[in-house]
């Protein structure tokens, strides 16, 4: 959850509309300068989350392991996170990216994920490396053309490891979920009885199992 005033007056100049019922506002004193700071608290909603990834991810063919992992690493799951510069939502919109990629309302998580996704998306297809577009997605793309590469700002060097590394576990993870599934649920091997062949005195032929 993200508190402060950032969060609230961001929530507020969005209109009535931005504010579901489920968010609960509390007026408290800050303990260092004893002014009352108005602090949202907001629930995450995981469920709702993956579903909007899925079909953002799926539309725009973008791996929803990768969404995932930048999520992860813009809000942690706040669909109402801001940041000190102003990015909002779930995947960190700035105002100016979320207009550009057609997001109206950057605290709805169905359209901030798809205006995220979409941008994620062009970023991948003007650069051809996913390594480039994650550090555009966090520097801007054109950081990225500047200095030819990725560029060599601490935060945006750590942004690529931080995604890079999550991206990369949750792919091995998700590699590893089908055989150990297949192990778990594969039925027993059937036990069969050795077959023993016998002649009676007649000379008939009689099968039977030990």
């Amino acid at each position: 959850m993200i508190a402060g005033s950032l969060l609230a007056t961001a929530l507020l100049a969005a209109g009535p509309e931005a504010i579901p019922q489920q968010v609960t506002w509390v007026v408290r004193a800050d303990r260092h300068t004893g002014r009352l700071v108005r602090t949202a608290l907001v629930p995450r909603g995981k469920a709702a989350v993956a579903e909007a990834v899925d079909a953002a991810a799926k539309q725009h063919e973008v791996d929803p392991l990768l969404v995932h992992s930048v999520i992860q690493a813009e809000s942690g799951y706040n669909p109402f996170a801001v940041s000190p510069k102003g990015a909002q939502g779930l995947m960190q919109l700035m105002p100016s990216t979320a207009r550009r990629f057609g997001v109206s309302n950057s605290f709805d998580l169905t359209e901030n994920i798809q205006g995220g996704v979409r941008y994620l998306r062009y970023l991948m297809d003007l650069f051809q490396d996913q390594k480039l577009a994650v550090a555009a997605y966090n520097a801007g793309e054109q950081a990225v053309i500047r200095h030819g590469g990725v560029p060599p700002y601490p935060e945006t060097e750590q942004y690529v490891r931080t995604v890079s590394k999550s991206y990369a576990s949750a792919r091995k993870e998700t590699a590893a979920q089908p055989a150990a599934k297949q192990e778990k649920t594969a039925p027993p091997e059937p036990e069969y009885r050795p077959i023993e062949a016998f002649s009676d005195e007649q000379g008939n032929l009689h099968l039977r199992t030990r």
